[in-house]
Order: structure tokens, then C-alpha cells, then sequence
């Protein structure tokens, strides 16, 4: 085995993925001394020391790389795993950091449906859930009861529900004198929710009470799907919605919120992460007017793109079912109806994506990942 190689600001570790340059001080800093125990915080300050770390020896024994450290009397044992994870990833293990599934029109039939009662009782069926919700970006609880307490019953068995001007709930029924298109019986154009507030609500839970009316069909489609097929199709339009942000704002008489953000969003490796739309929410572009000349056919090119039938999933919200989305990946849009033929009121709240993935990574470390086993092979039977 080639050996380690110390160096004044590092060691060099033979992994599986070869050779590994290591700094000192990001090894201090994962010993898991440094972590407390009881409160699994970090305990250690690197800057306490008098100076920056350096080893004085190392070696491997066994599954941990042990380093013993020249200015002071410790002894790391730092787990090769660990080091395997950033040596090939770049960062640790995380259950929640899932590849996101695209997906278009024909996908509605087979977005996971779990009942309620399952949700609430079941870690299994749980963790199928918030697999779904970070894979798919969209899943349907169903069996809810009518009852108050059922939406919340539901957000909570995820996380803690996230407030928003509206309050911890909304109703999206018609209104005499409504604050928002949605509590209209008029349509409503394809767009994500609040995107007026500085950090827009992670996942939207709209949970169908009545609905009898004629029309109103639910819309419903995976922007980051259009956001690639627009990478794919111009590039150059993908590129100014993702390194451009363009004003959004929410308000009415008691409220006024305004924030930018990117229409496309992408991570540091450029995968894209969501989109945020909402032409009834946009504000006057404030853009250089030059650069408008470029952004507007880009940003139109995308609406557009946002109405093919290729990308569009429409379905009728029935009682007793809760749409489950990431609000900053499915845009979501509704059918116009007739305000005097029937009934129609759902009942909606936010909780955070952060929740949503911490909930998920607690129940795989408890051994429940959220795979659904695939379906016997009855030809082999």
C-alpha cells in the first residue's frame, strides 16, 4: 500500500479512489472528538490553537486513518469512509441528496398515492413519501378527513408548517373580496407560490375539502424538466434565466413583500434545482434595458414552453386527497370554473425543504430509505 505523505499543510491517504490529498486543518475539524455526543455539535475551534494544525505522524489501522497531531495532545481517528465520500464525491453521504426524476404529461397516473393513515403510523410508508416528494417533486396523500386537524396532522408527521402572509393556513375558495387570483373562480397561469417573499415556502400541501363545481382542473408540471428541455433547446436563453434575478412582490393592504430571484435555479454544479414564475406576482423588470432586449425573448420562449402539452399534467382535485409539491420545482396552475355550479374549497399550508429532507434522512438512518420493492416478475413465477 503506497504510504502517507506528510507535507506542511497536508497528507497524502491511499483510498479505493486512489491517492488523496488531505489539508490538516479540515482533518481537525471531522475528528469526531469534535463532535459532543449528547448535543452532536461541534465542540472544537480550530482558531483556539496556537497555531495551525500539522501531524506528526500518521497511519492507517484498520477502517480510520490516525493522526497524531504535533502541537497538542490528540490523537484523531478519522473513519476512511468519510474520506472515501469527499474523495469521490466531494462532500459526505447525505440519504437526502437524491437525483431528481423529470418528468412530463404522462407521468400523472403513477405519482405515488399514499393513504394518510399510513403516513402517520408507518415509517415505511413515510419515507416512500418524502422519497417521492425530493425524487419527483409531487406526491398525493389520500383518506384525509375533513376535520381541522387533519392538514396539519399530515404537515407535522414531516415538518413544523412554515407561515406566510396569509397566516399557517389558507383557503383557496372564492372570495367576495379576495387578496389573491387564487381565491377567485378565474384561471390561473402556471407559476410557483409566493415568490415575493425573500425565501419562498419549500413544499405546499393543498388538501381538497369539496369540490363539485364544473371545470377546475388542477395543472400541474415539473419545471425543472422544461428548465433542461430549454438548456437542451437555447442555451444561451437557459443562461440569462439562471444568472439573472428579476423582481417579484406580494402585497395588499396589510403586506407588501418584494424579493429577486432567478427564474431558473441551479446549484454549484449547475444541476437545476427548481424555477421560480409568476407573472401575476412579477414586478417591473429592473433589469439594464439592454439586457432586457435578450432576457424578455428568453423569459417569453420559457412561459411558452410552460403551456405545451408535453409538459402539462391536469387532473381534478377530489375530497380527501392532499397534493403534496416542491414549491420550488413544480409549477402548478389551475382551470377556470363556474363559481355557481358547485362547491369548491381546499385548504392549504407550507413547510420547509429543509424539513421535508432532514425528516427524510432521520427515517433511512432508522433503515427506512423509501424504496418501493419493484413488482414480482410474474412470467418468471
Amino acid at each position: 500500500m503506497t504510504q502517507i505523505i506528510l507535507t506542511d499543510t497536508g497528507l497524502s491517504v491511499p483510498l479505493a479512489a486512489g491517492e488523496t490529498y488531505f489539508n490538516y486543518c479540515w482533518l481537525r475539524d471531522v475528528c469526531p472528538s469534535c463532535i459532543d455526543p449528547q448535543t452532536r455539535e461541534r465542540i472544537f475551534d480550530v482558531a483556539s490553537l496556537p497555531a495551525l494544525p500539522r501531524a506528526r505522524q500518521a497511519h492507517i489501522e484498520g477502517d480510520v486513518l490516525v493522526v497524531d497531531w504535533q502541537s497538542e495532545a490528540q490523537v484523531s481517528r478519522i473513519p476512511l469512509a468519510l474520506l472515501e465520500s469527499f474523495a469521490t464525491r466531494g462532500r459526505a453521504e447525505d440519504p437526502a441528496d437524491l437525483p431528481r426524476n423529470l418528468w412530463y404529461a404522462d407521468r400523472g397516473a403513477s405519482f405515488l398515492r399514499v393513504p394518510q393513515q399510513a403516513v402517520l403510523t408507518d415509517p415505511a410508508a413515510r419515507a416512500q413519501l418524502t422519497r417521492a416528494l425530493i425524487e419527483d417533486g409531487i406526491a398525493i396523500v389520500t383518506g384525509m378527513d375533513g376535520g381541522k386537524d387533519s392538514l396539519p396532522r399530515l404537515v407535522e408527521a414531516i415538518g413544523p408548517i412554515t407561515p406566510s402572509a396569509e397566516g399557517l393556513f389558507f383557503d383557496v375558495r372564492v372570495e367576495i373580496a379576495p387578496t389573491n387570483l387564487a381565491f377567485t373562480a378565474g384561471p390561473l397561469e402556471m407559476h410557483t407560490d409566493l415568490p415575493g417573499e425573500e425565501a419562498a415556502p419549500g413544499v405546499q400541501f393543498l388538501h381538497c375539502l369539496e369540490n363539485s363545481v364544473e371545470g377546475g382542473l388542477s395543472l400541474f408540471l415539473d419545471g425543472a424538466a422544461v428548465a433542461e428541455a430549454l438548456r437542451e433547446e437555447d442555451p444561451a436563453a437557459f443562461h440569462l434565466l439562471a444568472n439573472n434575478k428579476i423582481p417579484f412582490f406580494y402585497r395588499h393592504d396589510n403586506w407588501d413583500y418584494r424579493a429577486h430571484q432567478r427564474v431558473i435555479e441551479t446549484d454549484p454544479e449547475g444541476r437545476v434545482t427548481g424555477v421560480t414564475i409568476s407573472q401575476h406576482l412579477q414586478d417591473a423588470m429592473d433589469l439594464p434595458q439592454t439586457l432586457l432586449d435578450d432576457y424578455y425573448p428568453a423569459f417569453v420562449k420559457f412561459l411558452k414552453m410552460m403551456q405545451e402539452e408535453r409538459f402539462l399534467v391536469r387532473f381534478r382535485s377530489e375530497a380527501g386527497n392532499c397534493v403534496i409539491f416542491d414549491n420550488h420545482r413544480i409549477v402548478h396552475g389551475r382551470e377556470g370554473y363556474v363559481a355557481d355550479s358547485g362547491k369548491r374549497h381546499l385548504r392549504g399550508c407550507y413547510t420547509d425543504r429543509g424539513a421535508l429532507r432532514s425528516t427524510h434522512r432521520v427515517l433511512a438512518y432508522q433503515g427506512f430509505d423509501g424504496r418501493i420493492a419493484p413488482e414480482p416478475d410474474l412470467q418468471r413465477a
